[in-house]
């Protein structure tokens, strides 16, 4: 049998090392199908329940992996509805490669069904690269391209490829006029800044007396060296959401998240700092850095279209975090760790007791805090956490201490709801040797992750470790959107919007033969987390948790406050517990540090 378009398509993605295709069936992909029938499922087809489940699991493969995801749908609706897991690929700057078909060339321009403009459909969201395949020679130069391209500008690409022309027979392209050919792989030399310019950011950097230093997803690789160069200058480090995991939260000095779902510590580095080193972040809201004119600043990131950005930076650095780190740390004057260092270990230390204390507050059943804080301790040392966006973002930001070895991701810039599950799936097939924890809200689980449970259920046993917990915060409200209107509107919870029907999560996962439980009492909340971690199976915990505990910010403005009360005095639904809750919680920023305490709920005398 000749080789067919379709079979050389999968032969190709072979031949770049791709393992794994998410995806979902339709006719506008018989042929591909076909195709992988005949060549053994190689590279796995790996069934979503929706498109969009496909794109956010080759989003969470290609984070937590290192390699490009791939991922493929019908023509019309099915590209459609690749569009917002695309889209957070692209913000989140993660290389992914969608293939997509397309009706018949003889069909198009006929209004015929499922016809759609794939090309001016995927014109932004794959931008840097998106070709039709048309005839069978074209097909090896537009695949390549599409890899190296989200490989190098670390982005969306886009195959569309019509339905007939996925059963032509494959033709080389020839050594000839209007023939374009084609050839496997590509090295990459990290960039790196000049002398001249290392020279210039050392003496920024040696005149400063408060540094702060800012990391992103760019400086994963770069832990040592950040490590180093905090320790040469006496600085603090905050994290970007998405550099969750670069450095350990262990340290003293490192501050934790920053920004809105962030930690005070953070808020006080860099209000109080002289000096600015931001790597590979592109952190976008400028009001938690240093006022303008207050710092002197250095930016250091691989990608030039984002350089410069957010600040007025001084100096702008083109280049790889650890190649520049490294030819840095020679030049920076190693200094005493004086009053600045310990203000900050001072403020990291109070803020760790406040966490402790806040997860200790009773609430109505169960602190979602207390959820999330007592997980903490019992993370396994290789474990891959996925966070939803919405209430559950903040308390992985605040309470969880990532260490050396630990990997966790969420959608930083989109911020989409529904990705913790399918990005935790994506991650048990780039790592099916560790576990995966999913903090999800019950909007998003409703949205997306009670479908995606069936993935899990398909293809868990093919897993060396089958662990994958989904913790669901079940507080019947969209808490986030509710507190914001709160705090940004002065506008009392709107209950046809925000109320959520309640659902048994985990009665759901034991009906697909996975684990799972409800928990209603903060005393069932370790041992439920316990049990998860020792299942031999994906596991769902359905903790329900209090609406009312506020995700108070690092610094609520007067403005904010006001408007907050403003929607208690308009009669929101929740005012009584909003106050209790709300007054519970901020009491706990204001009480003296120091004291060892016992952080589980009601285990002291007037809780």
């Amino acid at each position: 049998m000749s080789e067919k378009v379709a079979d050389h398509v999968l032969a190709r993605l072979r031949e770049w090392g791709v393992e794994h295709v998410f995806a979902y069936p339709g006719d506008g992909i018989n042929g591909l199908l076909a195709a992988w029938g005949r060549a053994g499922d190689r590279p796995r087809f790996v069934q979503s329940r929706h498109e969009e489940m496909s794109a956010f699991e080759a989003v969470g493969y290609a984070k937590f992996s290192g390699r490009v995801g791939v991922c493929a749908a019908t023509s019309g609706p099915g590209a459609i509805h690749l569009l917002n897991g695309l889209y957070d690929a692209k913000l989140d700057h993660v290389p992914v490669v969608a293939i997509v078909g397309q009706t018949a060339r003889s069909a198009m321009g006929g209004s015929y069904q499922q016809e759609v403009d794939l090309a001016s459909l995927f014109k932004d969201v794959a931008s840097e690269f998106c070709e039709t395949v048309t005839v069978p020679e074209q097909l090896p130069n537009v695949l390549d391209r599409a890899i190296r391209i989200a490989y190098a500008r670390r982005t969306v690409t886009a195959v569309i490829i019509p339905a007939d022309v996925q059963d032509l027979d494959y033709v080389e392209p020839g050594h000839a006029f209007k023939m374009v050919p084609s050839s496997l792989g590509m090295s990459f030399s990290p960039p790196i800044p000049s002398d001249e310019d290392l020279r210039r950011t050392a003496e920024l950097l040696n005149a400063g007396e408060k540094v702060a230093i800012l990391v992103g997803q760019g400086a994963r690789a770069a832990r040592a060296e950040v490590e180093a160069l905090a320790d040469l200058m006496g600085a603090g480090v905050a994290k970007a959401l998405l550099g969750k995991d670069v450095i350990s939260d262990e340290l003293p000095y490192v501050t934790g998240s920053i920004g809105l779902l962030g930690t005070r510590p953070s808020y006080e580095l860099m209000t109080g700092c002289d000096t600015l080193l931001t790597i590979g972040s592109n952190f976008p809201y400028s009001q938690f850095l240093p006022e303008y004119g207050q710092a002197r600043a250095v930016q250091i990131d691989i990608d030039p279209s984002m350089i410069g950005l957010r600040y007025p930076y001084e100096i702008n650095l083109v280049g790889d975090a650890r190649e520049t780190l490294s030819r840095l740390l020679p030049l920076v004057r190693r200094r005493q760790h004086g009053k600045w260092r310990a203000e900050i270990e001072e403020n990291v230390a109070r803020w760790w007791q406040v966490m402790q204390r806040r997860a200790a507050v009773d609430a109505d059943p169960v602190n979602p805090e207390y959820v999330v804080h007592a997980l903490d301790a019992l993370l396994p040392d290789d474990v891959i956490l996925t966070a939803d966006s919405g209430s559950a973002a903040n308390w992985y930001a605040r309470h969880l201490r990532l260490r050396p070895g630990m990997r966790g991701s969420l959608s930083g810039t989109l911020a989409t709801m529904g990705p913790g599950v399918p990005y935790a799936i994506g991650a048990k097939f780039a790592h099916p040797d560790r576990p995966a924890i999913a903090l999800v809200g019950d909007g998003a689980m409703q949205m997306n992750g009670l479908a995606e449970l069936i993935t899990a259920a398909k293809y868990h046993t093919e897993w060396q470790d089958r662990r994958l917990v989904v913790a669901v915060l079940n507080n019947q409200d969209l808490n986030q959107v509710t507190w914001e209107m709160r705090a940004m509107q002065g506008a009392p919870q709107f209950e046809p919007s925000q109320h959520l029907p309640d659902v048994r999560y985990a009665d759901f996962a034991r009906s697909l033969g996975l684990g799972g439980v409800r928990v209603e009492k903060p005393e069932d909340v370790e041992p439920a987390w316990r049990e998860a971690l020792a299942a031999d199976r994906p596991f769902v915990i359905d903790f329900r948790t209090d609406p009312a505990v506020p995700p108070i910010p690092p610094h609520a403005t007067l403005d904010q406050i006001e408007a907050a009360a403003s929607s208690i005095l308009r009669g929101d639904s929740d005012r009584g517990g909003m106050i209790r809750q709300g007054f519970k919680a901020k009491l706990q920023d204001m009480l003296p540090g120091g004291r060892d305490r016992d952080d589980r709920p009601g285990a002291r005398e007037g809780q």
